[in-house]
């Protein structure tokens, strides 16, 4: 899933030329089929297909075997009816010598338009799809390998956005056990070393606003649904030496199904700038083990946290009071805005904890660019890329870091630096507030 005119379709087409050959290179650490295998390749409609992954393969109709697929692997091909120079099946030489039997592998080319009813019957060793398909037709095609515990691989400009088959990889978290048959490869137009830095602003200012994302990034287009349609280059920053008299904050959301999150900040009070420097995220695993690695970066930092913390789980009572029984410096109450004369009415303790109003404060500071973020933090900005509405609420998927960072936001006045042995009296208990 990668920009567009970065060569997704060549990758895609050099991975099915292999194991249709078997002419796995010396430095292949990927899939091996020793035995022929049969397959799909398949795009929009037949055009589509043909001048796409067909030409990828077997090369331009006027240089057949000048694709991924070597002439002299390619045995036989019949043409597809009605439509000009493209091909509906190639019969391709396979064996590779070692323990890659020598034999016949067979492609097919189908297109998404001939229906999901085409996509049926068949059983497959690979499939290879070429622009997003809808639904019932990924469905259908990856059925195509079940019994043969085949592979299927799609290459594609996320252009439909949070369609249901970008979900089905996006809104897995990475330590979701449903996620070890499937991963994202993303890659940028940074990536693409094959452009000038020239050529590549060039090329992104060609594009509308609401398709940059999708287009130089391989991000699914939100247009408005997007919570923060901020471009990701504008508040990113290279990790530096925190300066010590920055005071630092953790936030933290609490979880068990879905992951327990936090992250650090440190504020720099002088320009009004919060760098979120590092991040935490972990399913599925016990309060000590979360409290340790909360600890380890920092046992003086505050950590803020929301008003489920004081509820009790099926952990135990009041996780905030577990996690402060671990040692962990958790604050005295649940992450609020500080009142205000116009959250003083009857309804002040919704509105202090108010979602959307998290959400405009950091939408705020990401356009004044006074909330920034490391750019090696990947849980955090993959988690940033998918954050969505849809019929005007956000989704509540795959936010968790986005949310600790909405509760460090609304703590932020509890930021403090470091403290000294200097100023701590050993006769009275520490008071964090104090220092």
């Amino acid at each position: 899933m990668a920009a567009n005119q970065f060569g997704k379709t060549w990758a895609g087409g050099a991975e099915d030329a292999i194991h249709a050959t078997g002419r796995y290179p010396s430095w292949w650490k990927g899939r091996i089929f020793t035995k022929p295998t049969v397959g799909w390749v398949a795009g929009l409609t037949s055009e589509k297909t043909r001048d796409g992954p067909q030409r990828i393969l077997l090369g331009r109709p006027n240089a057949i075997g000048t694709g991924m697929i070597p002439a002299n692997a390619i045995k036989d091909r019949s043409p597809k009816r009605g439509v000009a120079d493209a091909m509906d099946t190639i019969i391709i030489r396979h064996g590779g010598g070692g323990d890659v039997q020598d034999g016949e592998s067979i492609r097919t080319f189908k297109s998404y338009d001939q229906g999901p009813e085409s996509f049926t019957v068949e059983t497959l060793d690979t499939v290879w799809l070429d622009e997003e398909p809808e639904l019932e037709v990924y469905t259908e095609a990856l059925t195509r390998t079940n019994t043969t515990n085949g592979m299927l691989w799609m290459t594609f400009t996320p252009l439909l956005g949070m369609s249901d088959v970008v979900c089905r990889y996006m809104l897995l978290a990475k330590d979701d056990p449903a996620r070890h048959d499937r991963c994202v490869i993303q890659a940028t137009i940074d990536d693409a070393e094959h452009y000038t830095a020239e050529q590549r602003a060039q090329i992104i200012a060609s594009y509308p606003e609401h398709e940059k994302e999708a287009r130089t990034k391989g991000v699914p287009i939100m247009g408005s649904g997007r919570v923060f349609p901020i471009d990701e280059a504008r508040i990113k920053y290279r990790a530096f030496d925190i300066p010590s008299h920055w005071p630092r904050l953790a936030a933290m959301d609490i979880g068990w199904d879905h992951p327990t999150a936090v992250v650090w900040m440190a504020w720099d009070r002088d320009s009004d700038v919060v760098y979120v420097y590092d991040c935490y995220r972990v399913r599925e695993t016990l309060i000590p083990i979360h409290a340790a690695a909360i600890k380890a970066r920092g046992a003086w930092i505050p950590v803020a946290w929301p008003k489920d913390g004081e509820n009790d789980t099926t952990q135990g009572p009041q996780t905030a009071g577990q996690y402060r029984d671990q040692g962990v410096n958790m604050r005295p109450e649940y992450a609020q805005f500080p009142e205000t004369s116009d959250n003083k009415q009857t309804n002040a303790p919704t509105t202090r904890v108010s979602v959307e109003a998290g959400v405009q404060e950091m939408l705020t500071r990401f356009a004044s660019v006074r909330l920034r973020v490391a750019d090696h933090l990947n849980d955090w900005w993959d988690e940033y890329r998918m954050y969505h509405r849809k019929e005007g609420k956000i989704v509540k998927e795959r936010d968790d870091l986005m949310a600790a960072t909405r509760y460090g936001i609304m703590d932020l006045r509890y930021a403090i630096t470091q403290p000294t042995t200097a100023k701590i009296n050993p006769g009275r208990p520490v008071d964090w507030r104090s220092l």
